[in-house]
């Protein structure tokens, strides 16, 4: 230690200190200071020099050193609740006062529920399946009611009368129990889900094709089939195009036209062939249909892209509303089969 360091006063060393906090921190100090401390403060610090790093630093530790012993720095414990009042939350003053340390705790795992509810319901519902009951009752009570919903109507009859019954009677689960559930959760849904699971893709890939003309995406097909692209099942389980209207069932077709304008329908029917044109009429009422077919008998000079825009039209609302749960698609059903 130099011999500047050794030759301050108290008064000097404790003017080196609320210097080195900065005026932020050392205003909030000063006004505890009685009024003969203050001068002595002043007076230290006006024949106080420049100190360097490793004096200042043995200053602290002497500081922290008499602070730890118990120097007597404030008076009475009025002026301790002061302070903690003025200068901490009531949090960290209630941790303080309870003995608990103020640093952070390790954060675990981040929570396992939100994750579950964005995934394919048919997924976790493949999951639960094979799990008991009660166990699946107790996952299901985690998530929102929309997605319970969801991974319910995925799993067997019995297994979701079973499940629902459990639910109804559930009562609170030991906080061990849970815990082993969420592990084998994440170890076994999420982490295979996070490194197989690539629906996201397949959709977006899918929804590109589904806006092209039929020719097109079956040569776009074509050329993935014969690169080995993976997962391709999965891209061609979402695809619909106008064409594939004749095979959707009459139910799903009255859905889908239910919902759609006279005048799109009208358009997107122009140059189709018969079969396709009695597959949509005959899913739109009788008041309508006359109306379209009126309008199809009679002559008109309608641009080619502004049916291929209602011919798409009419594919997206069909796209929708399978992913809405309302039918599978075609191409899904298929799929399925094979």
């Amino acid at each position: 230690m130099s011999q500047q360091a050794l030759s301050l006063t108290r008064p000097q060393k404790a003017a080196a200190i609320l210097v080195a906090m900065g005026k932020p921190s050392a205003s909030k100090l000063l006004k505890f200071f009685k009024q003969e401390e203050l001068k002595a403060l002043i007076e230290g610090a006006r024949l106080l020099r420049t100190i360097p790093q490793a004096d200042l630093e043995r200053i602290v530790a002497e500081f922290e050193a008499e602070f730890t012993e118990g120097a007597g720095l404030l008076d009475s414990s009025d002026q301790m609740d002061t302070i903690l009042n003025e200068s901490l939350s009531p949090e960290e003053v209630s941790a303080i006062m309870n003995g608990r340390q103020q640093e952070a705790e390790p954060e675990g795992p981040p929570p396992i529920w939100p994750q579950l509810e964005k995934l394919d319901p048919a997924r976790l519902g493949a999951f639960l399946q094979g799990e008991h009951a009660q166990t699946a009752a107790m996952v299901l009570s985690k998530l929102s009611p929309q997605a319970t919903a969801n991974v319910l109507l995925t799993l067997d009859k019995a297994m979701r009368a079973d499940v629902v019954k459990r639910m109804m009677s559930l009562s609170k689960v030991p906080e061990a129990a849970e815990k082993i559930v969420e592990d084998q959760l994440r170890s076994r849904v999420l982490t295979e889900t996070s490194s197989r699971d690539t629906s996201v893709g397949q959709a977006r890939v899918a929804s590109v094709l589904n806006e092209m003309e039929k020719s097109q995406l079956d040569e776009v097909m074509q050329d993935l089939e014969a690169a080995g692209t993976p997962d391709l099942d999965g891209v061609r389980a979402r695809i619909f195009s106008f064409d594939d209207v004749p095979a959707l069932s009459q139910k799903a077709r009255v859905a889908v036209f239910d919902g759609l304008s006279t005048e799109v329908v009208t358009l997107a029917l122009r140059g189709a062939q018969p079969d396709m044109a009695e597959a949509v009429l005959s899913a739109i009422g009788a008041r309508s249909r006359r109306m379209i077919e009126a309008e199809l008998s009679q002559d008109a000079n309608v641009a080619a892209a502004d049916i291929a825009q209602a011919r798409r039209t009419i594919a997206a609302t069909v796209v929708r509303l399978a992913r809405e749960g309302l039918f599978d698609l075609p191409s899904a059903q298929n799929a399925e089969a094979a």
